[in-house]
């Protein structure tokens, strides 16, 4: 395939996932629709909500926080942001984030080189995931949780 023509992702037309902490997730462009160049997802996550510590080992991770407030962490660094806040994490360094807020958040992904939004739809393909299944994923994409 080649990516040479515009990706559009309607409202109606993203792919159903789940990230490994069960909040739901929208896909709207993967690695395999854009030869590998970019990964485009959105977070929707109840307060108190987020990923453990993990490390990427191939990609750059921006998120830009649409609606809420959250708690970013990445190697020694902690900060929080609301909307319109934007993260850009890199790869190789433990991060995480939580909703801090008192209401469900909501966050755009995007990921370079693309690939890692392949979790989400993996995971929600599979009917209750185990930790064992989680890590099996997260494993086979180069994420490590800690």
């Amino acid at each position: 395939m080649s990516f040479n023509r515009a990706l559009v992702s309607f409202s109606d037309s993203p792919q159903n996932g789940r990230a490994p902490h069960g909040s739901p997730v929208l896909v709207h462009v993967t690695a395999a629709q854009t030869d590998g160049t970019i990964g485009i997802w959105e977070n929707f996550v109840a307060p108190g909500k987020g990923p453990t510590p993990h490390t990427h080992t191939r990609e750059t991770e921006v998120f830009r926080v649409i609606e809420g407030t959250f708690r970013f962490w990445c190697g020694e660094d902690s900060f929080e942001g609301g909307a319109g806040t934007v993260v850009t994490l890199p790869p190789n360094v433990l991060h995480h984030w939580v909703n801090i807020g008192e209401t469900t958040g909501r966050m755009m992904g995007i990921v370079s080189p693309g690939g890692a939004e392949r979790l989400f739809l993996e995971l929600a393909a599979i009917v209750n995931p185990t930790p064992e299944d989680i890590a099996r994923v997260e494993q086979s994409l180069g994420i490590t949780s800690h």
